[in-house]
């Protein structure tokens, strides 16, 4: 007796091979490679003075008092000419010399204005005289100020490299096509520096030279790869 035929296999499920994916187009190799370089410098953006006075007297209260009259005109022809509050800070120091009473006082001002900073000194050397030292403006740069050199010296090693790229392919009658690679290569920084024939002695520097010695320097080398397009278009480049 023949067995009985078996029943006809069921498909559940299929797998369908992936499509083969669709290949990307092949690089032209029709690239330019170029490398460009800036420097730039920015002067200081902020300018710290100190004050010191004192006083010694044979009352307490006298000592103090000297001190504090003085301190208050500081101040007041400080925000007069529109020095913030919080730009400046005072330290006080009070002890006994022997017989007598004495009161020293600091007064540490920032300045983002030198034009507003020499105002201030001068006026205060005028009505204050000898009664008060105010030392020479040091010049720094905030770290603010420090990035926005990194930045920009940066953009302009860029802007650099590619004016570069663009008159090479122009050379040989190409246009320029997009940046494929952009690279820092090397980036470095340094302070400022006075003339070998003006003084080394910190104390007999002009405002200027003190401005000059505290300017900052940055240069940056960057590395980048453009795509070159085809042939340049005279006829636009004529219009």
């Amino acid at each position: 007796m023949a067995l009985p035929s078996p029943p006809p296999a069921r498909v559940f499920a299929e797998l369908l091979p992936a499509p083969a994916p669709v290949p990307a187009p092949a690089p032209s190799g029709r690239e330019v490679h170029v490398s460009g370089s800036a420097e730039l410098s920015a002067g200081p953006d902020r300018a710290r003075v100190s004050l010191r006075l004192g006083s010694r007297k044979e009352a307490a209260g006298a000592a103090r008092s000297s001190v504090a009259r003085r301190l208050e005109y500081i101040a007041q022809s400080a925000r007069q000419r529109g020095v913030p509050e919080e730009n400046m800070t005072v330290t006080e120091d009070f002890s006994r010399v022997e017989n007598t009473y004495q009161m020293e006082a600091e007064v540490c001002i920032i300045f983002s204005d030198f034009g507003k900073m020499q105002n201030v000194c001068n006026l205060l050397i005028e009505k204050l005289g000898t009664s008060v030292t105010i030392s020479p403006p040091h010049f720094y740069h905030t770290p603010e100020a420090v990035d926005t050199l990194r930045r920009q010296v940066c953009v302009a090693a860029v802007g650099n490299t590619r004016r570069k790229a663009q008159e090479v392919c122009r050379l040989f009658g190409q246009s320029l096509g997009k940046p494929l690679l952009i690279k820092e290569e090397e980036t470095k920084e340094w302070g400022g520096h006075i003339d070998s024939h003006l003084s080394n002695s910190p104390d007999s520097l002009t405002l200027q030279e003190r401005i000059q010695n505290a300017t900052a320097y940055a240069s940056c080398r960057v590395f980048a790869v453009f795509e070159i397009k085809g042939k340049e278009n005279r006829r636009h480049k004529l219009l």
